[in-house]
């Protein structure tokens, strides 16, 4: 399936979209193809555009002080995956985001999104719900990271990631995870 149908595809998920703005909606996304280790975003840049992975495999994470990397998302086809905080704000990145294998996205800017709500008002609906969704995510994981060990939090994750799982290397797993991949090792022997 082409990039723009699997877009597409997706936007039927959850809303009804009529073949004149679906010709709109593929007309406003710009197609680009990224290598296995290109970035897709630097810490400093502002993230102007919001990505739908069609093919391949992404990670966003930030680096502390002591440039230890910390995962904070993976994207595979029919995720997005952007730095939230820097598109909603407009204020510089704080997160990378790089292509773990080769990747195909389809973007679109800030601005032509906000073009798009007017012309398409349906899609402006599929935004929010996925806004909400992503909220309701990230607070998941939170309380995750408070309240579940180590253990539970990595079965969690093979029970609801387990195609990302055969596609990372181990160490990003235990990133994810906030555990050493030491302990991710011993682990997944214990189980």
């Amino acid at each position: 399936m082409a990039p723009i149908e699997e877009l597409l595809s997706h936007f039927r998920e959850i809303i009804q979209l009529s073949s004149s703005e679906e010709k709109i909606i593929a007309n406003c996304f710009n197609e680009r193809a990224f290598e296995k280790k290109e970035m897709l975003l630097f810490p400093g840049e502002v993230s102007a555009h919001m990505r739908f992975v069609a093919k391949g495999c992404l990670r966003a994470y930030y680096m502390d002080e002591s440039a230890k990397e910390h995962i904070v998302q993976f994207g595979i086809e029919g995720w997005w995956v952007n730095d939230l905080y820097s598109y909603l704000t407009q204020t510089p990145a704080k997160q990378f985001i790089q292509a773990l294998e080769p990747t195909t996205i389809l973007q679109i800017h800030r601005d032509s999104l906000n073009r798009l709500y007017n012309a398409v008002p349906a899609i402006e609906r599929f935004y929010r719900l996925k806004f909400e969704k992503a909220y309701v995510s990230l607070q998941d994981r939170n309380l995750n990271a408070m309240s579940k060990s180590a253990e539970e939090r990595y079965l969690e994750f093979r029970s609801k990631y387990r195609g990302i799982e055969q596609r990372v290397p181990q160490y990003m797993v235990a990133s994810y995870l906030g555990i050493t991949p030491e302990f991710l090792s011993t682990l997944r022997k214990n189980l």
